[in-house]
């Protein structure tokens, strides 16, 4: 069975990673491409699941070097809309463990100004499962757009969110405020446990996911890093591992980690509708795999999901 498309709506920034310049006083800025939603774009395009990205691509610098990205990658772009204004900047530092920590430079860029027009002809006929996130769900004016067009989307397809907390950007309380609505929306919530302390500050890990359960999600990944995932479905709970690896640096971990959950979901034909037919040993092979494609991804510097190619011990199970 060949996967059916995932379409993934959201940003694509610059990654900026600060090194020490051969000359006093400066410092070079090594550029990648990055941003939640593309990363996990651009992972699923790597495995093999036919991907589609709505995104917002100024025509700069660095607008130009996401799309050469993305489409080197297999990202389908027939829909990304070409924006006027800039991109949006991130400056990461690597901490001695490789996590980064962003200062954004965002004011008015690209990624935040989708309109209703805009996202009202996108065919989704064909599309599975739309994964979105990130701050495209919270920073104005295009906010609101995107929580329509989801609306929209949800009798169509599984419905996929990482909220991605960015509490320099956007405050943690818009995040808590918006959380519920997007339980309701979306069949797959996948975040961070750094995430969770931000959204629900002193909730214990079952407690929570039972609270996005009530709101509407039929299905909670928490991911742990090196302690790695809680699967809960609609309550049913079991604990994945995480894969033993060399880390160079975490960035791009959770996002690959959502592609390979996605991906191998949806090569299995169980995506598509409100996934009440899954099982949860299905989603705990799911998310085995996925900690295997975020391995690969802390192995390499950067934002750099593995290709399908990378993973030939997996590929005949994926590939029915």
């Amino acid at each position: 069975m060949s996967p059916r498309q995932i379409t993934v709506l959201g940003e694509c920034v610059a990654d900026a990673f600060a090194r020490p310049a051969s000359a006093p006083h400066e410092l070079d800025l090594h550029v990648l491409p990055g941003g939640g939603p593309a990363n996990t774009a651009v992972a699923l395009a790597r495995l093999g699941t036919p991907s589609r990205f709505l995104a917002r691509l100024s025509g700069d610098v660095f607008g130009r070097l996401f799309r050469d990205h993305l489409e080197a990658s297999g990202v389908d772009l027939s829909h990304a809309v070409v924006a006027s204004e800039p991109s949006t900047l991130a400056v990461a530092e690597l901490d001695a463990q490789g996590q980064a920590a962003y200062s954004f430079h965002a004011q008015g860029t690209a990624d935040w100004q989708w309109s209703s027009a805009e996202l009202a002809g996108v065919d989704l006929s064909s599309t599975a499962c739309l994964h979105t996130g990130s701050l495209a769900l919270v920073r104005e004016p295009g906010a609101a757009a995107v929580e329509e067009f989801l609306a929209t989307a949800s009798s169509q397809a599984t419905i996929s969110i990482d909220p991605n907390v960015r509490p320099l950007l956007v405050r943690p309380e818009i995040y808590r405020a918006k959380l519920r609505h997007w339980c309701d929306l979306a069949d797959i919530l996948r975040l961070s446990e750094e995430d969770l302390r931000l959204l629900l500050p002193e909730t214990p890990l079952e407690q929570a996911c039972d609270i996005w359960h009530a709101a509407g999600a039929r299905l909670v990944v928490v991911t742990r890093g090196a302690d790695g995932a809680l699967v809960s479905l609609g309550g049913e709970r079991m604990h994945v591992p995480a894969v033993t690896t060399r880390v160079v640096d975490t960035v791009g971990a959770g996002d690959s980690f959502t592609a390979g959950l996605l991906h191998h979901l949806g090569a299995r034909g169980l995506l598509g509708g409100r996934l009440t037919g899954l099982r949860l040993g299905e989603v705990a092979e799911s998310c085995l795999f996925a900690a295997h494609v975020a391995a690969l991804t802390c192995s390499v510097a950067g934002p750099n999901p593995p290709w399908q190619s990378q993973l030939p011990q997996y590929t005949s199970q994926i590939i029915v």
